[in-house]
């Protein structure tokens, strides 16, 4: 007996994505994730950037993705409740030599159909006082834009849960199962479980899955470190979005704001043999660092509040249309060793904002590949936003206050959120169930303090509403447990 329709390996964006567009078919739809919650891959730890698609080399799967994908994000925007601001983005020229190069870029940007213009040095200073006066000019991209990158896998996967799509958490992939050359299956941590089709979204890992069922493939994930600075909000603003003129192996370091008002600073491009070192290193913030001044030279240390380190997937899969060999492309298709498995690998910059086109696309391959997918009459695309507190109107507040007290009571102060969000997000529909899953959510423990101040009651909270002891709530899952015993409490 077949327990699913298509089981999806992996929880980040691309998973998230995928799992909301099955959902609107009458299909039985099955994600698992290995760790203890969803978007803790390269989805956690990105630049939340949602590209115009002037970038990608044209032809290439990246480029029609993103140019797919990017006019999307409004509709998503309005009917998941993602933040997101289309802000438009600038690639900033700093001398003569920088300058020369945004014509090229200006060229790449109209093949791929993007909307795009090369701006005098004088208007970039206007538009962004911050910016290095030895500006010689940018080309300004307007349908770029910002949005929240946990929300973005949070909101259409509570979407595709409301719509009967089921999620495992703590669940590790470990082999397929097969019979006659067809996929059957598979096995995991958790037990077996039977289906008709995979879809292999499991990031850095994508290569290893792929290789059990194509021991022959050359396609191999090249994990590349990307750091980071976060700014405190209130000690600089920056509304815009700048880059460097990029170089080959990256976009370079960036300087630019956020849908949730700081400031952030990076990435860096650096190959990682270690699939789970997301480590900062002291060479590595010293160069984004460098690289950030030279766009916005008042930068200050002392506006640095956190830092962090993500793996982007950049795999070595061909661009199939184009006419030069370009590698690094995305790999979006139906394996041709095994019946049943999709693989979508090597998804890099810019596979945050690709993924509803990626999504898209799996949808036509199963179509492509005969699997009966009838529309679902009562599908939902509507995921309501829980209520921030700190956003909402004085009448808003006390409309909501009346309804549950706890809304009134602030648990982090520096980002002014209230037991009631952290209860909300506890019972949500993808449950918040560690102390990192709820930041992810609510953005607490991300001011000056760094949770310091909230910490303890988040715990107790959590332990409150799940019924656990409070030794057991976890920072990240299994492993991080914040208490081994009570203060005290003394064993005998």
């Amino acid at each position: 007996m077949i327990d699913f329709d298509v089981i999806i390996i992996g929880g980040g964006v691309i998973g998230c994505m995928t799992a909301r567009a099955l959902s609107r078919y009458q299909l039985k739809v099955l994600l698992i994730e290995k760790e203890s919650d969803i978007g803790m891959g390269a989805s956690s730890a990105n630049s939340a950037i949602i590209h115009a698609g002037h970038d990608p080399l044209p032809g290439s799967l990246k480029a029609e993705m993103n140019i797919k994908a990017n006019p999307m994000w409004d509709q998503l925007s309005a009917d998941l409740g993602i933040p997101f601001k289309r802000t438009g983005a600038y690639i900033v020229a700093i001398g003569d030599e920088d300058c020369e190069c945004l014509d090229s870029l200006l060229q790449r940007g109209r093949e791929n159909g993007v909307a795009c213009e090369i701006i005098s040095a004088e208007e970039m200073r206007n538009r962004e006082p911050l910016i290095n006066p030895q500006v010689s000019g940018a080309l300004f991209t307007p349908t770029a834009g910002m949005v929240d990158p946990f929300a973005a896998c949070i909101a259409p996967l509570e979407n595709a849960i409301e719509n009967g799509v089921q999620v495992k958490l703590e669940t590790a992939f470990l082999s397929f199962l097969t019979k006659d050359g067809s996929l059957t299956g598979i096995h995991t941590n958790q037990g077996d479980f039977n289906c008709h089709w995979v879809i292999n979204a499991a990031g850095v890992y994508s290569d290893e899955i792929l290789r059990q069922a194509d021991p022959e493939s050359t396609f191999t994930i090249i994990p590349r470190k990307g750091e980071y600075y976060i700014l405190d909000k209130s000690e600089i603003q920056l509304n815009n979005i700048l880059f460097p003129v990029p170089s080959a192996v990256s976009k370079g370091i960036l300087v630019l704001g956020s849908t949730h008002g700081n400031v952030l600073v990076g990435p860096n491009s650096t190959i990682e043999e270690d699939r789970e070192d997301k480590a900062v290193t002291a060479k590595g913030l010293n160069e984004i660092w460098l690289g950030a001044q030279k766009l916005v030279p008042t930068l200050q240390p002392g506006s640095i509040i956190a830092v962090f380190a993500g793996l982007r997937a950049s795999g070595n899969a061909p661009c199939p249309d184009c006419s030069i060999d370009y590698k690094h492309d995305f790999l979006i298709e139906a394996c041709t060793q095994l019946k049943g498995l999709i693989n979508l690998a090597g998804i890099e910059s810019p596979g945050l904002t690709a993924s509803p086109a990626i999504a898209e696309r799996v949808i036509e391959i199963l179509q492509q590949e005969g699997l009966k997918m009838d529309l679902k009459e009562n599908w939902n695309p509507i995921r309501k936003a829980r209520p921030r507190f700190h956003h909402l109107s004085m009448a808003e507040q006390k409309q909501l206050l009346k309804k549950d007290p706890r809304y009134g009571r602030v648990i982090c102060r520096c980002e002014m959120v209230t037991e009631g969000e952290i209860i909300a997000e506890i019972h949500a529909p993808l449950p918040a169930r560690t102390y990192d899953a709820i930041k992810r959510r609510t953005w607490l423990g991300t001011g000056r303090c760094l949770g310091s101040f909230d910490m303890p009651r988040v715990i107790e909270l959590l332990a409150d509403e799940t019924c656990q002891p409070v030794t057991s709530i976890t920072k990240k899952g299994p492993g991080s447990e914040f208490l081994f015993r009570l203060t005290k409490k003394v064993e005998a």
